[in-house]
């Protein structure tokens, strides 16, 4: 028993990162795309919306960074959110002539994108997140603390009581 448990654990996990990695393909690709190509984001921005187009290079640099967050699982809840929050705003702003077969898809994509960032805030700090890393790092250190403050106290219950016997 105990060994399927073991296994749906590993897949559970393999899903969980691989997951989050594809979550955040997109996004790197896409803010990778924008930075690369700022003139032609500007272009889009003031065409289908109302937003200055200025916010492209803002735009891409966050998309690139969140996207790296959350491939490597640092700030992982943070990222997700930010992330959840920024691709709903694209269907508002982006997809939101529902009458058209082709932004209804777009805004049910991005959608579902949005359903799976939620996801990853509830389950998103697995075993292979930096997040995890650094939360055990800094158990192992209070644990470290805890037991030489305890080796301090014996020690100087020792040296009182060695002392109180030689006087």
């Amino acid at each position: 028993m105990a060994g399927k448990q073991r296994g749906t654990y590993d897949m559970a996990f393999l899903a969980s990162v691989l997951g989050r990695m594809l979550l955040a393909l997109i996004f790197i690709m896409a803010g990778i795309n924008k930075v690369m190509n700022v003139s032609a984001t500007q272009g889009y921005i003031g065409e289908v919306t109302t937003l200055p187009s200025s916010l492209a290079l803002p735009v891409g640099i966050f998309e690139l960074v969140f996207g790296v967050f959350l491939a490597i699982g640092f700030l992982t809840r943070i990222s997700s959110l930010a992330l959840f929050a920024f691709t709903l705003a694209t269907i508002f702003f982006f997809h939101n002539e529902l009458g058209d077969q082709l932004q209804l898809q777009m805004a049910l994509k991005n959608l579902a994108i949005a359903g799976g960032l939620l996801m990853v805030f509830a389950y998103g700090q697995a075993r292979g997140s930096v997040d995890v890393w650094r939360e055990r790092d800094r158990a192992r250190r209070a644990e470290i603390r805890a037991a030489r403050a305890e080796g301090r106290e014996k020690g100087a219950e020792e040296a009182r009581a060695a002392h109180g016997d030689a006087g």
